[in-house]
């Protein structure tokens, strides 16, 4: 099975790099809505399709190497669990493409004040996926197990960045079209980290052939050492 190691291999590549493309689509997108850069935002909404093409190319070889190989037991989940991160990556590249797109609305609307907490969420949940696929390709159960329990994190920081939009509304009811537009980018936000979550979960499948949806995690985050976060 040498021929079928290298091309997981190969496949553990192709998805380092569709996930390096969606983190830089989320970067560009959340940094088009702070700084109003309509250029920035066409160009997140072009990779949209290059992101789905990637997603289409691994998809294929996916099935490929099910039909030629017929994998068993771990390279039999590897490959299963890599067409569903497969497909929640194609997901997050189409928020942030959707992020992308408010972000030209938003150019055309007054220049309201960008809630502190929107690149913070951004900044996190692009973290919580770049740790993920390290544990993909690292097949790290409890790395995963970890960004599992730091989703508690994101959806607080959620729920702030809802409570700075209500405030902002309620004090400038005159731009009301451009805070609404910011509410659906929160919106996204949110829906991002639950894709980033949901490829957690897959990850955990893989390793440990237990299916994880539906399950709570038991552990607080601060008892995993989520210390060590990074940024942009």
């Amino acid at each position: 099975m040498v021929h079928l190691q290298r091309e997981i291999d190969k496949l553990k590549r192709k998805m380092l790099a569709l996930g390096a493309l969606v983190e830089e689509s989320l970067r560009l997108a959340v940094q088009a809505i702070e700084t109003h850069d309509v250029a920035k935002a066409r160009k997140v909404i072009a990779t949209d399709t290059e992101i789905d093409e990637v997603e289409v190319e691994v998809e294929e070889e996916c099935l490929k190497l099910l039909a030629l190989y017929q994998p068993v037991a771990k390279d039999l989940r590897f490959i299963v669990a890599v067409v569903k991160i497969n497909s929640e990556l194609e997901r997050i590249g189409d928020l942030a493409a959707n992020v992308a797109e408010r972000a030209e609305q938003l150019a055309e609307e007054y220049p309201v004040p960008v809630p502190r907490t929107l690149p913070v969420i951004s900044d996190r949940v692009r973290w919580i996926l770049g740790r993920v696929l390290d544990a993909l390709v690292n097949q790290d159960a409890v790395a995963a197990r970890k960004l599992l329990a730091a989703d508690d994190e994101v959806d607080e920081l959620y729920k702030q960045l809802l409570e700075e939009l209500k405030d902002e509304l309620r004090a400038d009811l005159d731009h009301l079209d451009a805070i609404v537009l910011l509410f659906s980018v929160a919106r996204y936000m949110e829906r991002l980290a639950d894709h980033a979550n949901n490829i957690a979960e897959d990850v955990l499948y893989m390793v440990e052939g237990e299916i994880q949806r539906h399950q709570l995690p038991d552990t607080p985050a601060e008892l995993l050492g989520l210390d060590d976060r990074g940024g942009a």
